[in-house]
């Protein structure tokens, strides 16, 4: 990997871990029994079926994916990766149990009441299975021990977990140029969902381009062959 890369992908990797941290800051507010946080008040403008339960079910999403994304960072370290495999195992069975067993299923019922109805709904679950299908991948190729495709399926993971922090830095940037709040938002998680989906099938030499090197991608994937062993 040359330098430019690992500059891109150390900027990444701050920017997501930042993402994250803003993100799980602003929703502490949700815990403050004193006060309903903004979210809680918008929502509250359409009667939800059993409002406790939407909070419960809130809390609980929050606390998953404050956890689910700077683990699959700290995964994605190839220290980690390499010197200390143990921690690796262990932090990846958590994070799969709790993206499993909280993240995704907690996403689900709030995606029922999204802001932009229907679509935005499809679009959550979109991501939602998205994130899903790749975890028990992602389990099932490291179990396997095929840490090719594993890593494939975990950068699944870490992108549709990242269209967070990429969707809310879509809806500030777009809050001043007019566009309709509800079509924004829409757009907002579509195009990250889908983006963040492509862009890991086109770095894993997994979307044939018509403009990709036949001899470069052949190499990348030699040189990640060759490779395999070590993460052994």
């Amino acid at each position: 990997m040359g330098p430019g890369r690992r500059v891109a992908r150390l900027f990444v990797w701050l920017g997501l871990a930042l993402g994250s941290l803003v993100i799980t800051r602003g929703s502490l507010a949700y815990f403050d029994d004193e006060e309903y946080a903004p979210f809680m008040l918008e929502k509250l403008e359409f009667p939800l079926p059993d409002e406790a339960q939407y909070e419960w079910v809130l809390k609980l999403h929050v606390v998953a994916a404050a956890f689910a994304l700077p683990a699959c960072l700290l995964l994605l370290l190839r220290v980690v990766q390499r010197r200390a495999p143990r921690v690796h195992r262990w932090v990846g069975r958590v994070n799969g149990a709790v993206t499993l067993l909280a993240l995704v299923p907690s996403g689900a019922y709030l995606s029922r009441f999204a802001t932009g109805g229907l679509p935005s709904t499809l679009g959550f679950l979109t991501s939602g299975a998205i994130v899903a299908v790749a975890m028990v991948q992602g389990i099932r190729t490291a179990r396997a021990r095929q840490f090719v495709a594993h890593r494939r399926w975990m950068l699944h993971v870490l992108a549709q977990m990242a269209v967070a922090v990429v969707s809310r830095a879509m809806l500030i940037a777009s809050a001043g140029a007019g566009f309709d709040p509800i079509h924004a938002y829409i757009a907002c998680l579509w195009l990250p969902v889908i983006g963040c989906a492509l862009f890991v099938e086109w770095i894993t030499g997994s979307l044939p381009l018509p403009w990709r090197n036949h001899h470069a991608s052949h190499s990348r994937t030699s040189r990640h062959h060759h490779l395999e062993p070590r993460l052994r």
